[in-house]
């Protein structure tokens, strides 16, 4: 019992010591909002206003004290777990205490003297000057209505030299409309041709052929990084860079020229990173097939790690419906750590969480991923009223959900072990999946426009 009210005290302290001294915007507030929220609340970047000053803070004193204290604000939708993360942007009980302490006490400003200075913040490129900047050749209209649009994009480079890949820092010139990005590198050349094919900006599919790289993605809320030191993605010489982005029209037309910014390592890691998905490849072979009225449905895959690994970051992805996203692993000694816990998902912010040390899982460790739709009536995120079945599929209210952990192999010379387990689970899922439901076989041609050999987007990650 004691452990049990032992946060619940903790924060009570927090609270009643802040409340008993007088809480000032210059010695105690102003250090939280700049490290926490003025990072993206100030001028030229994606918040809606500006919270670099007292006059800018006191002003939205209410509001701040508000989506706090529901843990709204900051977005930061990891619960703490058994490893750390880097850049964590969630307040501790203590800052929230002092932020609803000041708003109750008239949000005094205090003493100049005393004054907190505003950091120095990147203009411009979050990371600092990128090495490359590219950007599509062409702006694409998004109309104002209508269906989700996926839409791959083709960015010549042509370096003369093989590059590896740290960082990649995107700018979408329509936020509000653009939901996430996938990058690619194509070596073979012949997406360049299908750009070209339609008469309009990119072409239209999912499908992308063999030896497609995989270079990373973006999404709503996500901050740019570059990865751990020694990590890196490659980019062949000659490659092309490809984008897809999916669309969400919002009521409005938009034009969208994503500018890239890429920063490259100084020289080739001395191991190739992998990404293992739980379920693969977004629960495409799961039979997702979810109630209307269901509040708790719940899918869960499994991997046992044929060889030692190094992991460094962790995601996770679902639609509107998407209630909580798991992913634990268990130790051969039989201890389980929680390697990431979003209890409350919410679809508008889809950050990475990258560790701020590599987690050391050995062979045999096993990994449990686990994710939860509610597509009740009392789900707020849901965009169907009354709600309806809801399956797999592309567009935003249908629904889709897996959690996702890179690592490394802790021997390069063991890698392709783990890349032969991984692409033989994607090919026992698919037959599962098949031999559950012949005609989903026809889906799977359907959607990757008519491919009947085993389902690659598993393999593009496992050849980085």
């Amino acid at each position: 019992m004691k452990s049990l009210l032992a946060p619940a005290i903790l924060l009570s302290a927090a609270a009643l010591s802040a409340s008993a001294a007088t809480v000032t915007f210059n010695e105690q507030i102003a250090p939280i909002v700049y490290a926490k929220c003025a990072g993206c609340h100030r001028a030229g970047e994606s918040a809606p206003f500006a919270l670099t000053s007292y006059q800018d803070v006191k002003k939205r004193g209410a509001l701040i004290a508000a989506v706090t204290q529901s843990r709204y604000m900051p977005p930061w939708h990891a619960a703490p777990a058994s490893v750390n993360y880097r850049d964590e942007r969630r307040l501790s009980d203590t800052q929230l205490a002092l932020l609803q302490a000041w708003v109750k006490q008239g949000m005094p400003e205090g003493d100049p003297a005393k004054a907190t200075p505003l950091p120095a913040y990147p203009a411009g490129w979050q990371l600092g000057q990128p090495d490359l900047i590219v950007s599509f050749p062409r702006a694409y209209r998004v109309p104002a209505d209508g269906p989700d649009i996926y839409r791959d994009f083709v960015i010549p480079v042509g370096l003369a030299e093989d590059q590896w890949i740290r960082a990649i820092e995107v700018r979408p010139s329509a936020p509000k409309t653009v939901h996430h990005m996938l990058y690619y590198a194509d070596v073979s050349g012949t997406l360049r041709k299908a750009d070209q094919g339609e008469g309009t900006p990119g072409f239209a599919g999912l499908s992308l052929p063999r030896g497609t790289l995989s270079l990373g993605v973006w999404a709503g809320g996500t901050q740019p990084h570059f990865l751990p030191e020694g990590v890196a993605r490659p980019f062949p010489k000659g490659s092309d860079l490809v984008i897809q982005e999916h669309f969400h029209p919002t009521g409005k037309e938009e034009m969208e020229k994503t500018v890239v910014g890429i920063y490259f390592a100084k020289q080739a890691p001395e191991r190739r990173m992998l990404s293992i998905q739980l379920p693969n490849e977004f629960g495409l072979f799961s039979g997702l097939r979810i109630p209307a009225g269901d509040k708790s449905y719940t899918k869960r895959d499994s991997f046992t790690l044929p060889v030692d690994v190094d992991a460094f970051a962790v995601s996770a992805h679902a639609h509107y419906i998407g209630k909580s996203m798991k992913l634990t692993a268990t130790l051969p000694t039989g201890e389980t750590k929680v390697v990431l816990n979003i209890p409350n998902w919410d679809f508008a912010w889809q950050d990475g969480y990258q560790f701020s040390e590599m987690l050391a899982l050995p062979k045999g460790t096993r990994l449990d991923g686990e994710v939860v739709w509610d597509n009740s009536a009392t789900n707020p995120h849901n965009p169907s009223t009354p709600p309806v079945l809801v399956k797999w599929g592309e567009q935003s209210r249908d629904e889709m959900g897996s959690v996702t952990l890179e690592l490394l192999p802790h021997l390069q010379t063991e890698r392709k072990l783990l890349t032969d387990a991984l692409n033989a689970r994607a090919r026992n899922d698919q037959k599962a999946a098949i031999d559950r439901d012949p005609a989903f076989g026809d889906f799977l041609e359907d959607l990757f426009s008519g491919k009947t050999a085993v389902f690659q987007a598993g393999e593009r990650k496992s050849q980085q």
